[in-house]
């Protein structure tokens, strides 16, 4: 086995402690990665304290890792010690499916294994990147380009293709004028990547508290949805909403920002439905559709975009004692725009 030292949340709410793991030996396809950074995810939060149900504890979260490879199996091919590598929310899959084969990993049909609170195929619990080093199949580690650190690099494995999956699918580029709801850890990357695809970028933000960060980021407008007519001056507006809240909104008012054949992609979790007649969709031909995190081609695509625009994570760099602090400054919405642990902080 090989120990490393980690991260763990014990119990579900319980404070992080510092203590040495263990990962598998390396199978012939795996990859040993000594992490240098990983992001903190607001599904992290969700899950060690068990917002999303029951858990498996102790919990290791992390599925923002970039590192570089320490050790290599026998059998791999893909990576060399040395190499620059990230890891995001999957470790593996059947890779025998239609969906592996087409590079959609996620919708794997026997259950794609999360990096985390997971169980591999042979039974044993994930252990993600809240530590400093990881094992993992080579086909689930993806080359970070020279062109990004690896700090800023991190939170791309997950914020990053969250919304770069939508915004490729439904055409985000010159011409198109996009929306992105919510200015966190996912919608500073929108605004990012859908600024450097060539399209026209507003922020949807409930204050103005973010105004100067919006347009500096990429947007070229930016709008407080909390002041009176606002909602209303935007009606038939934007052919890509990307919503990147976990609020309850009211999407039929969200919907009518749609202009004709648009599409409002959502990839926050809220806790309630949505609500909207079937006639905020019909008469415009409007799409209101979800979007998951993307395969590991596509995260590749997304990562390769990013070094040629410049493009990382804006960040907020933390030590191991203060990631506790850290969750509820993301609850309270206190960080830009993501938290990244540097885990040669981690003292087991």
């Amino acid at each position: 086995m090989i120990s490393t030292p980690a991260l763990v949340a014990p119990s579900a709410g319980a404070a992080f402690e510092a203590r040495t793991v263990e990962h598998r030996d390396l199978r012939d396809d795996d990859v040993l990665i000594d992490i240098k950074f990983a992001g903190i995810c607001h599904s992290d939060i969700h899950q060690v304290r068990e917002e999303w149900g029951s858990a498996h504890f102790p919990m290791v979260p992390g599925h923002e890792i970039a590192g570089i490879v320490s050790a290599v199996g026998d059998g791999v091919t893909k990576y060399k010690v040395g190499d620059r590598v990230g890891v995001g929310c999957m470790v593996d899959s059947c890779g025998e499916c239609e969906f592996c084969k087409d590079g959609e990993e996620q919708f794997c049909s026997k259950g794609a294994v999360m990096t985390y609170n997971g169980k591999g195929y042979d039974g044993e619990q994930t252990k993600g990147g809240y530590a400093q080093q990881v094992v993992v199949s080579e086909r689930f580690a993806v080359g970070i380009p020279d062109g990004i650190e690896l700090d800023v690099a991190a939170p791309l494995l997950c914020a990053g293709i969250t919304v770069w999956s939508p915004l490729k699918r439904w055409g985000a580029g010159p011409g198109k004028k996009v929306a992105v709801i919510g200015l966190g850890g996912l919608g500073h990357m929108a605004v990012k990547l859908a600024a450097a695809m060539g399209a026209e970028v507003s922020v949807l933000s409930r204050s103005d508290a973010k105004k100067d960060d919006g347009l500096a980021l990429g947007a070229a407008a930016y709008h407080a949805t909390g002041d009176e007519g606002v909602l209303k001056s935007l009606k038939g507006t934007f052919d890509i909403i990307i919503n990147t809240v976990s609020a309850d909104l009211p999407m039929q008012t969200y919907i009518g920002l749609l202009r004709p054949l648009g599409v409002i992609a959502n990839v926050g979790l809220p806790a309630g439905n949505y609500d909207f007649a079937p006639g905020a969709v019909v008469g415009g031909s409007r799409v209101v559709a979800g979007s998951n995190i993307g395969g590991i081609p596509a995260t590749a695509e997304m990562l390769a975009f990013c070094a040629e625009h410049g493009i990382g994570a804006t960040i907020e760099k933390i030590s191991a004692d203060e990631v506790d602090a850290a969750y509820d400054r993301v609850v309270a919405g206190d960080v830009r725009y993501r938290f990244v642990i540097d885990t040669a902080t981690i003292n087991a």
